[in-house]
């Protein structure tokens, strides 16, 4: 019997399978696409090499014919045959030095057989080259045995580099001197240091001339043999030069993969060497590329196929965990639709009591409203009874006036009483209507209530508590069309309920006076109700919107007015505050939303 567990016995297992073959993959890829990308490097550097190589080919084989040409003209094989003659001389040096400026090349010179210049196209120079013997140059002796002499390397009067060709001045078949030119490659350099690669132009024992970096020149790709180092001596090809290694190692112009070197002044690293022949000295030239970008394209694409092979076997994993859940999701339904039918049967009688609680709720809240209106009529009533009591008792006697009068036929004065009569009768009947309009339960909707009516409306309510105290009242002018949203009754029972407080504070200041102001503030509405009086306590002033909560004697209150004003300004969208006034007594803000 196997003893081996089920794979779900061991869950860390398929992950880290997983993980193993996405890195087993992005490696694979990685290797193919760096070997993939130095090739295309390769071939692009091949090409950049193949341009430069024509363009040096060029420059070169343009001026091989020049020497050739130049050996025809008389004037120079008639200096070989009178050297010492003075015209002769000036006839060569003037031809010469015609023929440097229409070819455009560094220098033009006449060469005997033995070596030695006689007339040179920078005659007019300190450095010029006649007088000098140059029989142990290359070039010279090439172009003596073999008709064609080339050579490249530091010019040892001028101490200035270039490409030297010459060609024989025969006479009778006999060579009886050498022509010779030199060309400069600092263009050529110029060129080489645009391009942005490192480029080398090196000759056939691996020396470095030319390069785009000029702290490359003079340097060698490989050790020099001994013979080349006798022959760099003998011809004094790049004068006092101190030829240095290129790099820390050999550097192999066939290596196929990147080589790690240490170029001057540079630390470690990878290059890519491309190379290819030019000419025909043996010359070659190098491209020393980065693989920087060739890896990192390598690494990138890599990562991406990683990153497309690990959501592949997540998404594999994710539809086989999928099918597994979708099994054990049919089962949990079932247990879930009967927890469910259970939880729904209660939240239904919850929130029916809830909506029963907040029914009682609201009604507790109409209910403490409308008591918080009965409650001020009751603390207002005695003042009330009394402006009721003072039209009641004219009228009584202005009735009686008018009665004497008419019997005694004075009927202009019967007018006039009967007018004081209509007067008072209007007064009254105002002031029983604000009561009743005050005193009623108002249904809940909101609707825009104008400032400058309720003010008026509860200036009218707490007028007698006003007489009583022999305070005064003053309402800062303010725009007439201002209007809140709110209930009009609510409204007048909050400002009331300040007023009434307001004068309360002031009951024993002899000149009590309630400041009133009104000011529109951006989409809202500001109310400040402002009293004389002590102000407020500090251990009051967080209980003052408590429920129950008063500093008045018992019997002056329940300490209902300001929580009831809370509520009522919050349920419209608002806010009620308190402070005190930095010159004494209190500050009460009614902000409510404009209407």
């Amino acid at each position: 019997m196997s003893t081996s567990r089920p794979p779900s016995s061991r869950p860390w297992l398929q992950p880290i399978v997983a993980a193993g073959l996405c890195l087993l993959i992005g490696l694979l890829a990685y290797q193919w696409l760096f070997r993939h990308n130095l090739d295309h490097e390769r071939r692009l550097a091949a090409q950049r090499l193949d341009a430069f190589a024509l363009s040096l080919e060029a420059t070169l084989y343009r001026h091989e014919a020049l020497p050739g040409l130049l050996a025809l003209e008389p004037s120079l094989a008639a200096l070989l045959r009178e050297p010492h003659n003075p015209v002769r001389i000036a006839a060569a040096n003037a031809y010469l030095e015609a023929a440097q400026q229409g070819a455009a090349v560094a220098a033009t010179y006449l060469i005997d057989a033995n070596g030695l210049t006689l007339a040179a196209s920078n005659w007019r120079q300190p450095r010029s080259f006649i007088g000098h013997n140059y029989a142990f140059r290359p070039y010279f002796r090439d172009a003596v045995d073999q008709g064609l002499g080339r050579f490249y390397g530091v010019g040892v009067t001028t101490g200035e580099p270039g490409y030297f060709i010459a060609a024989p001045l025969r006479e009778q078949g006999r060579v009886v001197g050498v022509v010779a030119i030199k060309v400069g490659l600092e263009t050529l350099e110029q060129a080489m240091a645009g391009t942005g690669d490192t480029l080398l132009l090196s000759d056939g024992d691996g020396i470095v001339f030319l390069a785009s970096d000029r702290r490359l020149r003079y340097r060698h790709l490989a050790p020099l043999a001994d013979s080349a180092r006798q022959r760099l001596e003998s011809t004094r090809q790049y004068g006092n030069q101190i030829i240095q290694p290129l790099a820390d190692q050999p550097l192999s112009l066939t290596a196929q993969e990147p080589v790690r070197l240490a170029l001057p002044d540079e630390a470690r690293r990878e290059h890519l060497v491309v190379s290819r022949p030019v000419g025909n000295l043996g010359w070659q030239v190098v491209q020393l590329g980065r693989p920087d970008e060739a890896r990192g394209s390598a690494f990138t694409g890599a990562s991406a196929l990683v990153f497309a092979a690990a959501f592949a076997l997540g998404l594999a994993a994710h539809f086989q965990h999928r099918a597994r859940r979708r099994e054990e999701l049919r089962r949990i339904h079932g247990e879930l639709e009967s927890r469910i039918a259970e939880r729904t049967a209660d939240l239904t009688e919850k929130i029916a009591a809830l909506q029963r609680t907040e029914a009682i709720l609201h009604e507790t809240r109409d209910n403490a409203v409308q008591a918080g209106k009965l409650a001020v009529l009751g603390q207002l009533s005695a003042g009330i009874s009394h402006e009721l009591n003072q039209p009641l008792a004219a009228l009584q006697t202005f009735a009686d006036n008018a009665a004497a009068l008419l019997a005694r036929g004075r009927h202009a004065e019967v007018a006039e009483n009967l007018q004081m009569i209509s007067e008072l009768v209007g007064r009254t009947g105002r002031i029983v209507r604000q009561l009743k309009s005050f005193a009623r339960r108002e249904a809940d909707t909101p609707q825009a209530v104008n400032v400058a009516a309720t003010i008026e409306h509860a200036l009218l309510i707490v007028e007698p508590r006003r007489r009583e105290i022999a305070a005064q009242i003053a309402v800062a002018p303010f725009a007439p069309e201002l209007s809140v949203t709110a209930e009009a009754g609510r409204l007048e029972q909050v400002l009331v309920n300040l007023l009434l407080n307001a004068l309360d504070a002031m009951h024993d200041r002899p000149e009590a006076r309630v400041d009133v102001q009104v000011r529109d503030a951006t989409g809202q509405v500001v109310i400040e109700v402002r009293d004389h009086g002590p102000g407020i306590p500090d251990e009051v002033r967080g209980h003052l919107f408590e429920p129950f909560y008063t500093t008045k004697p018992a019997g002056a209150g329940l300490g209902l007015g300001l929580a009831i004003s809370l509520t009522i300004v919050e349920s419209y969208g608002g806010t009620l505050a308190a402070r005190n006034a930095p010159d004494g007594g209190a500050v009460f803000v009614l902000t409510l939303p404009a209407g």
